[in-house]
């Protein structure tokens, strides 16, 4: 019962945030524009996220996209390790001078980017984190 309880809480609040990540798309994109043109943001991050969103939408990968949840968790990973490294590498006054919404949706897209890592098992968070140490 209480299991049971917990976990649809966790679902209502992972809704609640999938709601206002959707809710802020374009905020996101602006966000992410503006970051591009920031020139006090890191080239290899701006080229290592570009990199990782080529990736993926290309049809090459290294695990098929076909496999349904297999292929798509390399690509989520991957997406979430470049992201993180982007967001903390620009630091937050940048992010809030470019962000035109709430500072806490902002909030929610930084605390999602670094929880995505946890999400994989050890052996395969490793040789992806590898990868892209290797790549930055």
């Amino acid at each position: 019962m209480i299991r049971r309880r917990r976990r649809r809480k966790r679902r209502n609040r992972g809704r609640a945030i999938a709601r206002a990540m959707i809710s802020n798309l374009p905020n996101f994109v602006r966000l992410f524009a503006r970051l591009f043109r920031d020139p006090r943001v890191a080239g290899i991050d701006k080229a290592l996220f570009a990199f990782v969103l080529l990736y993926v939408v290309a049809p090459a990968d290294l695990v098929p996209d076909f496999l349904w949840m297999l292929g798509l968790v390399d690509d989520v990973f991957l997406v979430g390790l470049s992201l993180r490294r982007l967001l903390s590498n620009a630091g937050p006054d940048v992010l809030l001078e470019h962000w035109d919404g709430d500072p806490r949706e902002l909030g929610y897209l930084v605390e999602q980017a670094d929880t995505v890592g946890s999400l994989l098992p050890g052996p395969i968070r490793r040789v992806l984190s590898r990868t892209v140490r290797r790549a930055g």
